[in-house]
């Protein structure tokens, strides 16, 4: 049985709740208009899960970080992270090599608490198919979560891999993620995650998005926006774009360090 770690700082886990929607105004940028500036269309925010597709024609939508609820009910959160000197194929070999807690914890020292791995991974980008078993913080609540990796054909259809290098996208790291009782090792899916990768000129971006709310069999709008928890999509936000600010400061290191593909080189 694994218990909750209690060393987490209290701001963190005592954070205020926040509402699932907030209004483009309280955004953290200005979105500046004049009478020749027509009105941005808001379509491509909040997206649906069916609709991610659309990402690869918008590098930059209206809202690149924000949560809304989408008109299926689904919660949809968006959190954008420029990593310079940071490569796809050091993102896909990432998710290939993260394993233990002490790995984890390098990704977020205060909000990643315990890690495993259940399935195909290994040393070399391997990671599809496999299940990361995790508890971390995310606005101030401890989550138990399994998070199921899978082929970004799901999300973004056959020849994905032709549009991307058309669109100038390197990858994409998508899974389904759900609640895990780690005492039953029972798993309730509830919502998808895919962090799609840009091509830059110095580094990638990262555009991560997040759509919770869908649970299988469930459809009513109304009832999937009610079971998403008010405090989650903010905290979401915030701990997905301090996740990914922390690792693109300290990914180009370790690929370097640990990589089987760079240690091949070095041994040329």
């Amino acid at each position: 049985m694994l218990k909750d770690k209690n060393s987490h700082p209290k701001e963190t886990r005592n954070q205020p709740t926040a509402t699932i929607i907030r209004d483009i105004t309280t955004l953290p940028y200005p979105l500046v208009m004049t009478e020749s500036t027509p009105a941005p269309s808001l379509k491509t925010f909040p997206l649906r899960l069916q609709d991610a597709k659309t990402l690869l024609s918008n590098d930059y939508q209206p809202v690149e970080t924000g949560w809304a609820i989408n008109e299926d009910g689904m919660a949809h959160i968006a959190a954008t992270t420029y990593m310079p000197y940071c490569t796809s194929e050091m993102i896909s070999w990432w998710f290939g090599w993260i394993d233990d807690t002490s790995q984890y914890k390098l990704w977020h020292p205060n909000d990643h608490v315990f890690s495993s791995w259940d399935g195909p991974r290994n040393n070399d980008s391997t990671y599809i198919g496999g299940h990361h078993l995790v508890h971390e913080y995310i606005g101030g609540h401890l989550a138990k979560l399994k998070i199921s990796f899978a082929s970004p054909e799901k999300y973004f259809g056959k020849g994905w891999e032709e549009l991307f290098r058309e669109k100038g996208y390197g990858v994409a790291v998508c899974a389904r993620v759900g609640n895990w009782n780690d005492q039953t090792g029972k798993v309730l899916y509830t919502g998808h995650l895919v962090h799609l990768i840009k091509e830059e000129k110095i580094g990638v971006r990262m555009r991560s998005q997040f759509w919770l709310g869908d649970v299988d069999g469930l459809t009513d709008p109304e009832v999937r926006s009610k079971g998403v928890p008010p405090f989650l999509p903010e905290g979401l936000c915030k701990h997905a774009t301090e996740e990914m600010a922390i690792l693109g400061s300290i990914l180009p290191d370790l690929y370097s360090k640990h990589s089987k593909k760079e240690k091949s080189r070095e041994s040329l």
